[in-house]
């Protein structure tokens, strides 16, 4: 402790927000982006909420604004299940008796079949509402390329889902060539979109570690005894039954994307 003629110079500790349980209906911003909505759904590692569109984000629990105050959401220590609509598997409010909406101009890209595959599993009912059209790629190493033959425009929105974009890999060099502001790439930190299905959700306790120079999937369904590969993206792709089976990074990046490509 500092002192100077027996006065403490010790500066103050800054108080943690208080806990706040995140009951159904308790409505708050989050802190980074913004997003302010009530929330619908609450698991021990995240939370829903839904803003006045009727629209759903998905957000880890930690500190969020109540009332232009911070406090931490912690899950409740019971929770009655959301009594009203019928939601989705993305978290938003089904559309009954759908008819899919003419697609727009605008696209989704994602890096291959099985990233496509899961979107449509979560997010498939939220594309048709909204029109939106999910393309697979085979990689993006010529992403600018194909965004030039794109010719993304004010009317005709593009939005790119990348596996394993962080700092200093290939994939953040690539998207870094990627600078028309009518494009939003996003992505997650997994090195394959398998990985951003929960373990649990699969019922295993973690993804297997799998040595630099095999191909991932390869040598994930060789630790696992699921076959080959097109075997143990059946048994991955089964097991998802709602995005609360989805990590994080994906559930937000997604919808980033679909809101990117709507608001036009």
């Amino acid at each position: 402790m500092r002192s100077y003629d027996g006065i403490d110079l010790t500066p103050p500790q800054k108080a943690a927000p208080p806990d706040v349980p995140a009951e159904l209906g308790l409505v708050v911003e989050e802190v980074l982006t913004g997003w302010c909505g009530a929330v619908v759904e609450c698991d021990k590692e995240r939370v829903s909420l839904e803003d006045r569109h009727g629209k759903v984000r998905v957000f880890p629990l930690g500190v969020f604004l109540l009332e232009g105050s911070p406090v931490t959401l912690v899950r409740p220590t019971q929770q009655a299940r959301p009594k009203g609509p019928r939601r989705t598997a993305s978290g938003s409010i089904a559309v009954e008796g759908l008819t899919a909406r003419v697609a727009r101009a605008g696209r989704i890209w994602v890096e291959g079949k099985h990233d496509a595959e899961l979107v449509e599993r979560v997010w498939g009912h939220d594309l048709r509402v909204e029109g939106v059209v999910v393309e697979p790629l085979d990689g993006v190493d010529d992403l600018p390329g194909l965004v030039q033959r794109f010719g993304p425009s004010r009317t005709q929105r593009l939005g790119v889902l990348v596996d394993h974009l962080v700092a200093g890999s290939k994939e953040s060099r690539i998207v870094a060539a990627v600078t028309s502001p009518h494009v939003l790439v996003t992505g997650h930190p997994y090195v394959d979109v398998w990985q951003a299905v929960k373990p649990a959700a699969v019922g295993i306790a973690a993804w297997p570690d799998v040595p630099r120079g095999r191909p991932w999937k390869e040598g994930v369904c060789a630790a696992l005894g699921w076959g080959q590969t097109w075997e143990g993206w059946k048994r991955v792709l089964a097991a998802v039954d709602s995005y609360t089976d989805i990590e994080v990074p994906l559930l937000q990046s997604v919808e980033r994307l679909i809101d990117f490509v709507t608001d036009t």
